[in-house]
């Protein structure tokens, strides 16, 4: 049994003209210690598939299809079940740390909520103190704000809260954006590093495609909701078959090739508008 899977999953949301199609029969699956990464320029659907794990979309999104969490069916779960899986059983890792932490709660506060809330452990700050050290941070960071900490620790500690109830499943959506990439490529290694350790499974969702090719065992590449092509790690964009692929790889830069260096080639056109879909392929 998977640890995640989507089977044919799709979500609309309500527009002026009816329901705009966000993401369109996706089925994908994690297993656990597996990192699957889903590629896709922005507004392709990625972050609305990720919300649907554990139903964190607005009541306006309609959700068809089953998205099993360990066997269970998320959409059709009790609040009771959903709300003691949050943070136990999945947990997302959040873009823009300083805007999903709260600035007038200290770091260790905001760690320790989900751990009473759930009484994963009977002492609440010792397991801070513990995470905080897990992700590379000083225990004594507990007492710090959000503003008094740098980007790459406020993305540690959204790291730390997520892992703060042994979760199985952990969903980093852009967990690098906005970070230089020396502090990118240490929240890469920490997370491939806890998959490793702790046998979890995590979704890897982002724009980047180096990336996504150097942490991820399978890469799904999206476009206007749809997976339009999977397969393992680098070989998606080292041998893409899809026309998109192709191109979302061309517009890359590689290094050690001067031509994609100097010469990007772009994709030319903008992707269609979700609730007006071209007849046949999306891509054209």
């Amino acid at each position: 049994m998977s640890l995640l899977e989507w089977r044919d999953v799709s979500v609309d949301y309500a527009g002026p003209d009816g329901p705009v199609p966000a993401v369109r029969g996706v089925t994908l699956s994690v297993e656990r210690g597996e990192v699957l990464g889903i590629a896709g320029e922005s507004g392709c659907g990625k972050s609305t598939l990720a919300a649907t794990v554990l139903r964190l979309l607005p009541d306006s999104a309609r959700v068809g299809g089953e998205i099993l969490l360990d066997g269970a069916d998320v959409l059709t779960m009790s609040w009771g079940k959903l709300r003691a899986a949050r943070w136990s059983d999945a947990a997302i890792v959040f873009q823009g740390a300083l805007h999903s932490l709260n600035p007038v709660q200290s770091i260790g506060k905001q760690l320790a909520e989900p751990i009473r809330l759930h009484k994963t452990a009977a002492d609440p700050d010792a397991r801070v103190r513990e995470l905080l050290e897990q992700v590379g941070l000083p225990a004594s960071r507990a007492s710090a704000y959000p503003h008094e900490l740098s980007g790459g620790q406020r993305q540690r500690v959204m790291i730390a809260m997520a892992l703060a109830c042994g979760p199985d499943l952990v969903i980093a959506d852009e967990p690098t954006t906005a970070l230089d990439v020396m502090v990118q490529a240490q929240v890469l290694d920490l997370l491939t590093g806890l998959v490793r350790d702790l046998g979890m499974g995590m979704v890897l969702i982002s724009h980047d495609l180096g990336v996504l090719g150097t942490t991820c065992d399978r890469i799904a590449v999206m476009y206007a909701g749809r997976i339009v092509e999977i397969g393992p790690g680098l070989e998606v964009f080292d041998d893409p078959q899809h026309p998109y692929t192709r191109a979302l790889a061309g517009a890359f830069p590689r290094v050690g090739d001067p031509a994609a260096r100097y010469a990007p080639v772009g994709l030319p056109g903008d992707p269609p508008y979700p609730g007006d879909l071209p007849g046949g392929c999306d891509f054209h």
